[in-house]
Order: structure tokens, then sequence, then C-alpha cells
């Protein structure tokens, strides 16, 4: 059962979210995922159950949500005078980040909710590719000839993205740091050759 989508997070709504988000990080510290309930985050954040479940509609939603305020940017992309460096810099980033246990974990929370049946199509898989896309197109806007041309950012999702997300989810092995360069080259020669 997913949640009907409410008002945007203000007043009491946003300090029952933090105080949701605070409780749900701490217990993630404390605990493996499978031990915390509803009514333990509830308790810890001076809520009801009732309210978790009236909002996030259950555990499984309270992850994912909490996994999105996690993977979303805090900076723009590092400069390192070049197009190709930042997305080659931006990307290793990534993959050192998704590839550790939290980022695992938070990719899977983000994939295993439920709202992507929502009407309004603002769902969390949704909200997480667009962390990337905006980044992306932050560094594609330092140069004029990339911005300009149209699918660059779309062909780095499709040569990057998608693998490093791919083998971080389905495969023992996260994707080697050393074939980031490749890839990013694949994508920028897609793309001018389009």
């Amino acid at each position: 059962m997913s949640p009907v989508p409410g008002p945007r997070p203000g007043g009491r709504s946003a300090r029952i979210q933090q105080a949701v988000h605070a409780s749900t990080r701490k217990l993630l510290q404390e605990r493996g995922r499978a031990e915390i309930t509803v009514p333990m985050i509830a308790a810890d954040a001076g809520v009801t159950p009732s309210t978790i479940y009236r909002r996030w509609g259950d555990i499984t939603e309270v992850f994912a949500d909490v996994a999105i305020e996690r993977l979303r940017p805090e900076t723009p992309p590092r400069e390192t005078g070049s197009v190709r460096g930042d997305l080659v810099a931006w990307a290793q980033e990534y993959l050192e980040e998704m590839s550790s246990p939290v980022g695992r974990d938070a990719l899977r929370d983000i994939v295993m909710s439920g709202d992507e049946a929502r009407p309004d199509n603002d769902t969390k898989q949704n909200k997480c590719a667009g962390f990337c896309r905006i980044q992306i197109d932050t560094i594609l806007h330092r140069d004029e000839s990339f911005s300009a041309t149209p699918g660059v950012t779309e062909r780095v999702i499709d040569h990057v993205v998608a693998p490093i997300v791919y083998r971080i989810l389905f495969d023992q092995d996260p994707l080697a740091e050393d074939r980031i360069e490749a890839l990013v080259d694949s994508a920028l020669d897609a793309a001018v050759h389009a």
C-alpha cells in the first residue's frame, strides 16, 4: 500500500520527516535493517506509528525516503579543467560512494520502493535518476560544445551510470575503477558521432 501524496513538507510535517529520518539513520547504524520496525522508529522519533504508516506506508518506504536524502548531491561536481576529466572524476566518486555498503543499501532501498505506480511520476527512482542528470548536465554545461549537443546526458547515463548501477546491484563485484575512463570515452564518442 503506497501512501497518498500529501502536501510538501513544511512546519510540523518537516519536523516529523526530520525526526523520522534522524531516527532511521541512527537505528540503521545501531542494528541490522531486518531488526528495525516502524514502532521502533516511531518511539525513537517521538511520533506515533500511525503517523509513519499514514505518511510512508511501510518500513520499505521509510528506508527509501532516507536513501533519497542520502543520495541528494550536496555540492556541484568537481572541476578538473575538461568535461572528460570532470565526468571521469564524478563517475569515480559515484562508483566509490554507491559501491560502499551504505550506497548499496541506498540503491536497493530505492529500487524496492513501491511508489513507481504514482500517477504524478514523482517516484524515488526518478528522483535518484534526476540527481545524476543534474550532476552530468552541470558538467556538460561547462563546455559549450557539449551543452549544445543533444543527447549527451542520456549517453552518459547509458554508457557510464547504467553499468555502474547494474554491477553494484546485480554482480558480486562492482565495476573496476580503471574502467571508468573507457566508459566516459565511449559515452562522449557516441554523443559526438550520433
